[in-house]
């Protein structure tokens, strides 16, 4: 299970990669946000990325001690989205023990 894990989101992760660099090699976010903010929808989505930002936000709250990894992870989640919660997930699978499992990722150690 661990390792089918790493794969599945060691995949995620180079795409999603992959996709936000090919589009803003393509596409300057800055330049089009004025047309971007204007689609209904496009509102409607950061509102629903940014309130799964904060339940994922809480969650890490909940798991780290150190308020410096606490406000690392705040800028990283806010500002690369679903990257940086995929690393910070396979940073968790990949700091478990030989023996631990996959309820240890959710939970403090």
């Amino acid at each position: 299970m661990k390792n089918g894990l790493i794969a599945l989101l060691s995949a995620t992760f180079v795409w999603v990669v992959y996709i936000v660099i090919s589009t803003s090699l393509e596409s300057n976010l800055f330049k089009e946000w004025d047309f971007l903010a204007s689609i209904p929808w496009m509102r409607a989505t950061l509102w629903d990325f940014y309130a799964l930002i904060l339940v994922l936000l809480l969650w890490v709250y909940y798991k780290e001690s150190s308020i410096v990894l606490k406000g690392v992870w705040t800028v990283l989640f806010v500002g690369l989205g679903s990257i940086a919660v995929t690393a910070y997930v396979l940073l968790q699978i990949f700091r478990l023990k030989k023996g631990e499992g996959l309820h240890n990722v959710l939970l403090r150690k």
